[in-house]
């Protein structure tokens, strides 16, 4: 149970406001501070749980090198703070890590509850293997995206990534290229939403149907690992 002077990284729904637990609900009415990605994000969900007097302070990625210090000083002075992403559970392609990393040197205890995260749903709606898999996360906007894929070719284990909308037809155009045309992937949008959609087949066939559909909503693009006999 987490208490004054500690770290609670809480899981939010990825887009269906039912899969929030109980025991988040609790963490955030309990925290005396609830660190968010996006306040006017977070400040909507606050208000569904009955949670907007809740005080938040705007946590992302271009000020969290700057404010990890001086939160993990006042968690070890006694404050009990909630982490919360825009979606899912924070740290995964989101900001936490360098606030977990800095309570831990600071003495400062840190809990992560359980909870909601894109990857594992589109990973088992797939249909591909799940008892071994890699999480890649986004890959890089511009430069390196090319030579990311080139290094995981002969991965075997599932690949999971995730994807902008703006980027979805690129990244299977290049997937095709390295993974090769007859590859088999999973792509899934908009997870647990109302237009919640997965498109499986061969790499080439997944991305006719985005080249010819505007791809809209949150994308996880999950890649069947080389199996023996593949041909890029």
């Amino acid at each position: 149970m987490c208490t004054v002077g500690r770290l609670c990284i809480i899981p939010t729904p990825i887009g269906n406001l039912e899969d929030i637990t109980l025991r988040a609900v609790r963490m955030l009415s309990e925290a005396d501070l609830i660190l968010a990605e996006d306040t006017r994000t977070t400040a909507f969900l606050l208000k569904h749980l009955g949670l907007d007097h809740k005080k938040l302070l705007s946590h992302h990625k271009y000020n969290e090198h700057s404010a990890v210090e001086s939160l993990a000083a006042r968690m070890a002075a006694g404050e009990m703070v909630g982490l919360v992403s825009d979606a899912g559970t924070p740290g995964i392609s989101d900001p936490g890590f360098l606030l977990v990393r800095a309570c831990i040197a600071a003495g400062v205890e840190v809990e992560c509850l359980p909870g909601p995260v894109a990857l594992i749903p589109a990973l088992l709606q797939s249909g591909f293997p799940c008892d071994r898999f890699c999480f890649e996360g986004f890959l890089p906007q511009k430069k390196g995206r090319a030579k990311r894929l080139a290094a995981l070719v002969d991965e075997e284990r599932t690949m999971i990534f995730y994807e902008s909308p703006y980027r979805v037809v690129k990244c299977l155009e290049q997937m095709a290229e390295v993974f090769g045309p007859r590859r088999e992937v999973s792509v899934s949008r908009e997870l647990t939403k109302k237009f919640e959609q997965t498109v499986r087949g061969p790499i080439a066939e997944v991305l006719a149907h985005f080249a010819s559909h505007e791809p809209r909503g949150e994308f996880v693009i999950t890649v069947h690992g080389k199996k023996e006999g593949d041909e890029q």
